[in-house]
């Protein structure tokens, strides 16, 4: 009988979870982009006065 290959394994889970969290990182980041598409999050520098 073969032996089980616990390594294999454990990399196909590390792998699938991995994958999982960049679906999910990508899923938010696209929501937020659809959520505001105007502000890009840069900062406006100031001038001396504080305006913009």
């Amino acid at each position: 009988m073969a032996k089980v290959n616990y390594k294999y394994d454990k990399r196909q889970r590390d792998l699938a979870r991995k994958k999982k969290q960049e679906d999910k990182r990508l899923k938010k980041q696209a929501r937020n982009a659809a959520k505001s598409p105007d502000d890009d999050g840069a900062v406006l520098p100031k001038d001396e006065t504080g305006q913009p």
